[in-house]
């Protein structure tokens, strides 16, 4: 017994971890953009297809694995094990010296379809072992998975004469190792019911339930403004710095705000044992969205520190929600169909940033437009905040 407890005691840690490692390959390519614009000479409008192509390659994975209900008829662990293996080698495709914009792209597409095999299935791993305490659970998991996607700018941040390869070598390394540690160490959960047979129909069931529909589509709304803050962070940081003159070190403030949410995670998870796991959603999602309209008065401003502290607030503020709509969506469908769910809605959630990250891209191409370009990502916060009004 005494082992068995010792044991458990370290799933968790290890689970967190190994999100961290794997998710890493997630901005790997955002982070060295400026590197790639260069020496595989690519445009400016780069950046938001490089990362447009990691999550429709997500989402074509989710897709598929929430049509195969891999996660829930397979032991959840060996799919992260495959799945971070074969990232881990797409990822290293960018080294290739004769890349195009068409090959780099393939290569972060097949990077953002193996990662449906690590982000959901990590989840659905955390709701297998912890069936009580989910909520605060998943805070930490999803809070691995920010600072992971904001690791890559830490690497970059140095200027420590590190190439741009050396990020690439970095995150494949720890997808690995992510991906190992699971494998050998986190058996499947003791909460775990395996689904007995192939139904491609469980991805439209699920959606049956009134609170599961209500959760879903307040994660579609937070969904709608994540990613496209997320990618455009260091637009942000650069345009401050270029109205008002200020000298910033892009890569490092990127790193911090994109990782404020790690905090934020953490909390929202204890705050929400006492609040209500739906209260602290809202609220999370009421102060993204005041900052997306607030956004352009704060471009007004000339002071780099307060913009900067700003900018965590909303990087805080906008994936605090995150792990507490996936512990809804987990607790409002069938044990043996949780894998399925969260991957459906995984899909469902980053199919909707490939149109807020383009609409940014496009609005963002005319320079008279960026201060107020990101007032459109409160769209999806006033979507999610009346959908969770209702249940």
């Amino acid at each position: 017994m005494k082992t068995k407890n010792i044991t458990t005691s370290w799933v968790l840690p290890i689970i967190i971890f190994s999100q961290f490692c794997c998710t890493s390959l997630w901005f790997a390519g955002n982070s060295i953009i400026d590197d790639l614009i260069l020496f595989f000479n690519l445009n400016t409008e780069s950046l938001g297809y490089i990362s447009s192509s990691v999550q429709f390659g997500f989402i074509i994975g989710t897709f598929v694995f929430a049509l195969l209900t891999l996660s829930d008829r397979f032991s959840p662990s060996r799919v992260l094990f495959i799945c971070s293996i074969f990232g881990a080698l797409f990822n290293l495709g960018i080294l290739y010296s004769n890349n195009t914009i068409i090959t780099l792209l393939l290569f972060r597409f097949l990077t953002g379809f193996c990662l449906a095999g690590i982000y959901p299935v990590g989840m659905k791993i955390a709701a297998d072992h912890f069936e009580k305490g989910l909520g605060k659970s998943l805070s930490f998991l999803i809070a691995a998975l920010v600072l992971g996607t904001a690791f890559p700018y830490l690497i970059k941040s140095f200027n420590l004469d590190f190439k741009w390869e050396m990020v690439i070598w970095t995150t494949s390394t720890l997808a690995l190792l992510g991906g190992i540690l699971i494998l050998l160490f986190v058996p499947n959960g003791p909460y775990q019911k395996r689904a007995q047979k192939f139904d491609m129909t469980k991805t439209l069931k699920v959606f049956k339930d009134k609170s599961f529909r209500s959760a879903a589509f307040g994660y579609f709304g937070h969904m709608w403004e994540l990613y496209a803050f997320w990618t455009f962070v260091p637009v942000l940081l650069l345009t401050h710095s270029q109205l008002h003159n200020a000298d910033l070190n892009i890569s490092l403030f990127s790193f911090i705000v994109v990782a404020s949410g790690t905090v934020s995670c953490v909390i929202g998870g204890f705050i929400s044992k006492s609040y209500g796991i739906r209260k602290t959603a809202i609220l999370s999602l009421s102060i993204s969205g005041l900052c997306c309209l607030l956004s352009p008065l704060f471009f007004m401003i000339s002071s780099s520190p307060i913009f900067i502290l700003f900018l965590i607030i909303w990087g805080m503020a906008v994936i605090a929600d995150s792990p507490l709509f996936s512990t809804m969506i987990a607790q409002n469908c069938e044990t043996r169909s949780i894998g399925t769910a969260l991957t459906i809605v995984n899909c469902i959630g980053f199919s909707i940033t490939i149109v807020s990250i383009q609409l940014l891209n496009v609005l963002l191409a005319n320079q008279n437009y960026t201060p107020y370009a990101f007032m459109v990502l409160a769209l999806g916060p006033i979507i999610g905040l009346v959908y969770l009004k209702k249940s």
